[in-house]
């Protein structure tokens, strides 16, 4: 399956992005894992179907309610195999 690695910017860190993401990440089926950066960003690992990357990526561009995502950067990584999505602290 494809695996994408995500960077997220904006008001993304204190208002439960990660915690929200593996919420959606455990809905949807996707696996790998999200943390905080040191840029006050996110950077999420994911790995799933191209149906369940997009529906990821897309509620991603939107976050949580008291999220304001400003840019979304997304990359192909060489697949991996987790099996389960964590928050990384």
């Amino acid at each position: 399956m494809p695996t994408i690695r995500l960077h997220i910017k904006g008001k993304v860190q204190g208002v439960f992005y990660r915690a929200s993401a593996k919420e959606i990440a455990d809905k949807i089926g996707v696996t790998d894992w999200i943390r905080n950066t040191v840029d006050s960003a996110v950077e999420a690992e994911v790995t799933g179907s191209t149906a369940q990357l997009l529906e990821f990526t897309n509620w991603c561009r939107q976050g949580p309610k008291r999220a304001i995502v400003t840019d979304l950067i997304i990359k192909e990584e060489a697949e991996t195999f987790y099996t389960a999505f964590s928050v990384k602290r």
